[in-house]
């Protein structure tokens, strides 16, 4: 028997079957770990890079331990978003159908009162966000005496999200002895301190601390004038060509912007927004899903814990604002072991964000350019790239400059021929305020301060003369 297969971790093989259909053949290192423990009944803390198999490590176990004769809701997964959410109720009727289970998701944005009538049904597992949860739970609807494990995925993100205070409402109305398990890509001081207060003797699960990121993932950036960022955008995504990219920018504002222009430019964009109702953002995600556009443009909020599969690329547009984010972000791509590239936009003097980034994540993190339809590394492209066109315009402006100086300097001895437009927009008696230069010394009668009025219009030359 294989030591890494799932049959040896205690999973039982109508479900090991259902997986073999999808591909599933071996678990990853997070499952390894994760599925015993969970299988024994432990509370657990499970830190992974996203894209590991941390859904599959907690959803199976809690899968086969549900009594399937008993008519009532058993096992909680709570998740911080819509559509996580959503993922996890397809993924645990993929394989709860295999046993009979009945599958119920809890999502905001959603209509009570249909929640409440499918709540009757008796499903035995209920996925859902905190705040909707609660909701239900307050209300009396959602009954907790039977629940006996509760699970809350990218807990680090439901801190952020605001959604601490209805994770403690949720497990203080469960059972004393409820099974806890908690999943993240990271592990904050929030975390660590839910931990410490809500299990008793949790194993902790790390799998490679020191690697934040899938191993399959090439990270580069792109340095260039903020102005141009767009069309830089544009070229990197024409160069590479994925079938499917994702584009986080960190302004909810800049959102449509990007979407509208890629979509100028001929790449099919759409955007996700956190606060579209549930029918917009399940009309997107699906259109993206199949691939009926290329680019998806999206927030942090907006596009956390989605599982696109194909999804080959990720391009921050913006800088993530610290190395959480990146490591969340960067999760979209390279999932399951998979190869993906992630490409940060910068500006010069963003360039020391990456670099931070690459030393606190402990990933190559370096620059590349796009010159002559390859990319390239900085030392690669000719030191010459640009100045010759750049230098073009300046020499033209210096040249008729110098030409103006040189005629400036002669007008003495030309008599200035008056502009076409100029004579033409010119009234009659404003031609005999500017009286040509003749020599000889102005009139006596003539007071210092009307010559100088008479002067703003004159030429340089007539100036000069006239004011030695």
């Amino acid at each position: 028997m294989n030591a890494t297969s799932f049959t040896a971790l205690g999973i039982d093989q109508s479900l090991v079957d259902g997986l073999s259909e999808y591909g599933i053949t071996e678990p990853t290192p997070v499952q390894a770990e994760a599925v015993p423990a969970i299988l024994k009944g432990a509370d657990v803390l499970a830190r992974s890079q996203t894209g590991t198999g941390k859904t599959l490590a907690y959803l199976l176990p809690i899968l086969q331990s549900i009594d399937v004769e008993l008519k009532s809701a058993q096992k909680l997964v709570i998740a911080p978003t819509q559509e996580l959410a959503m993922q996890i109720v397809r993924e645990s009727e993929k394989y709860g159908q295999i046993r009979g289970i009945q599958v119920l998701g809890l999502i905001g944005g959603a209509a009570l009162k249909r929640q409440v009538e499918k709540l009757k049904q008796h499903p035995q597992l209920i996925v859902g966000t905190p705040g909707r949860l609660r909701e239900l739970i307050e209300v009396r609807k959602l009954k907790m005496h039977h629940i006996n494990a509760i699970v809350v995925d990218e807990v680090d993100q439901v801190f952020q999200l605001g959604g601490a205070g209805d994770v403690d409402r949720i497990l203080r109305s469960a059972l004393r002895d409820r099974q806890l398990v908690f999943l993240s890509a990271t592990v904050s001081p929030e975390t660590a301190g839910l931990v410490k207060r809500e299990m008793e003797n949790p194993l902790e699960i790390g799998i490679d601390p020191d690697q934040s990121t899938a191993k399959g993932l090439e990270h580069i950036y792109f340095a260039g004038e903020e102005r141009d960022k767009v069309e830089n955008l544009r070229r990197v995504i024409r160069h590479f060509n994925p079938k499917k990219v994702m584009v986080f920018v960190n302004q909810t504002e800049t959102i449509g912007e990007v979407q509208a222009k890629l979509n100028f430019m001929g790449l099919p964009a759409e955007a996700l927004y956190a606060d579209a109702d549930k029918m917009v953002r399940s009309r997107v995600l699906a259109g993206f899903r199949s691939g009926k556009f290329k680019v998806m443009v999206a927030s942090d909020v907006a596009a956390r814990g989605l599982d696109i599969e194909g999804l080959e690329m990720v391009i921050n547009y913006d800088p993530a604002l610290d190395s959480e984010h990146y490591v969340h972000r960067a999760g979209r791509t390279g999932r399951m072991g998979r190869s993906g590239l992630v490409i940060s936009l910068v500006t010069n003097r963003q360039i020391f964000i990456m670099n931070k980034f690459a030393k606190e994540l402990g990933i190559s993190l370096e620059e590349r350019k796009l010159y002559g339809g390859k990319v390239l590394e900085p030392r690669e492209v000719p030191s010459s790239q640009g100045q010759a066109a750049r230098r073009k315009p300046e020499d033209k402006d210096t040249t008729a400059k110098a030409n103006i100086s040189s005629g400036a300097a002669d007008q003495g001895s030309v008599k200035r021929r008056p502009d076409k437009e100029e004579s033409r927009k010119a009234p009659g008696p404003a031609k005999k305020q500017i009286e040509p230069f003749r020599g000889g010394k102005p009139s006596e009668r003539q007071s210092r301060s009307e010559r100088e009025r008479k002067n703003k219009g004159a030429p340089k030359w007539l100036k000069d003369k006239k004011n030695p």
